[in-house]
């Protein structure tokens, strides 16, 4: 019997958070049997999945800034969204796919339309308002924990509620291999400059991160903290989006790590997380029972309320409290740490949800 065809189509460069989530529904799919192949824009370098040996199409997929959309970029997004729609539809259509499934933004956007127009079912993980509005009433929305539906008590009939798909390998982390790294990049920087700061292992680790890539409050929070304290190891995961970032970035207080495709080593490693108020990072951090200190909008000024979804494991605050909270979460820190336990199993059980929805059209 010939396996089901499912395409998934994906918003972003293929690098990043929203690349994650895709890569992580692949796996998922994949291990239940499906033969999936994924989409990206026609301009994305979709470097995560290079790295592991995925290939994929090429469609337009615009972007209309998320949460931070404006009239204007709306415009030109539903523009390109016209070519990319009837490109999606001729993709699914030419190889037989027998779902789609959108990951976020423009990619569930111009699947779920693409999917309406080929005749064929679709699944759509949804963050932002235009893409809620768009696909809320084709096939079946998920609502992720970033979109304001997820903290409504009513939804429509045909909407789901779900944490976000992590790798089902954030769970065997090696907190020795993160440390053999670590110290090889504290190595290296000492190479470059003698007074470089080394790991200290009877130090607690802090780790400061805004995902793949480093946005400029994050570097400003990790120097920032620097200068308050010395009692904990301070290490900066991401690439930073601007050269003026790295104006922050003091190797003598602080281990840069740039980019890394060992987080869940990292994270079994780090005693307390600095993390934006989205993102996959969060979901595995809770995965990975770590404590979240939430810096509020790092990201284009966005905000999303996730202190009040993942209750007692995390606080949220602005830049200038920054030194208060993170104190304030290690001196409760078993409490904190005890509360990720509630969050940890629904967050494990996604891709078996979702693997679900889609059995429930294709078996």
């Amino acid at each position: 019997m010939d396996k089901k065809r499912i395409l998934i189509i994906v918003t972003g460069r293929g690098i990043g958070g929203d690349a994650g989530t895709a890569l992580n529904v692949y796996n998922a799919l994949e291990k239940r049997g499906y033969d999936c192949e994924i989409a990206l824009d026609e301009s994305a370098p979709g470097l995560l999945f290079k790295k592991n040996d995925i290939g994929w199409n090429k469609v337009i997929i615009p972007q209309a800034g998320g949460h931070s959309a404006t009239i204007m970029t709306t415009i030109k997004a539903g523009i390109r969204a016209i070519r990319g729609v009837l490109q999606t539809r001729k993709l699914l259509k030419s190889k037989k796919f027998d779902l789609e499934l959108g990951i976020l933004g423009g990619g569930a956007i111009v699947g779920a339309l693409g999917a309406k127009l080929a005749g064929i079912p679709t699944v759509s993980l949804l963050i932002t308002p235009l893409d809620t509005k768009v696909c809320s009433h084709i096939g079946t929305p998920i609502i992720l924990p970033e979109n304001n539906l997820f903290l409504a008590e009513d939804i429509p009939e045909n909407m789901v509620k779900s944490f976000s798909p992590v790798n089902d390998n954030i769970t065997h982390g090696d907190k020795n291999k993160a440390l053999e790294k670590i110290k090889e990049h504290s190595k290296e920087a000492k190479e470059k400059n003698p007074d470089a700061i080394e790991f200290d292992e009877n130090k607690p680790t802090i780790v400061f991160s805004s995902g793949s890539s480093l946005f400029e409050k994050t570097a400003q929070a990790i120097n920032q903290f620097s200068k308050y304290s010395d009692k904990y190891n301070l290490v900066l995961c991401g690439d930073p989006l601007e050269d003026s970032v790295l104006n922050y970035i003091d190797e003598t207080k602080m281990i840069n790590v740039g980019f890394i495709d060992w987080v869940n080593d990292l994270l079994c490693l780090a005693d307390l997380a600095v993390l934006t108020n989205d993102g996959l990072m969060l979901h595995e951090a809770m995965v990975c029972n770590l404590p979240v200190v939430i810096l509020k909008r790092v990201k284009w000024g966005r905000y999303h309320d996730m202190v009040s979804i993942f209750k007692g494991a995390t606080v949220e605050c602005d830049l200038e409290d920054l030194d208060e909270k993170i104190f304030e979460v290690m001196d409760n820190y078993d409490e904190f740490a005890k509360r990720t336990d509630e969050y940890r199993t629904a967050i494990l059980n996604v891709d078996d949800n979702i693997c679900a929805i889609v059995d429930g059209y294709l078996k």
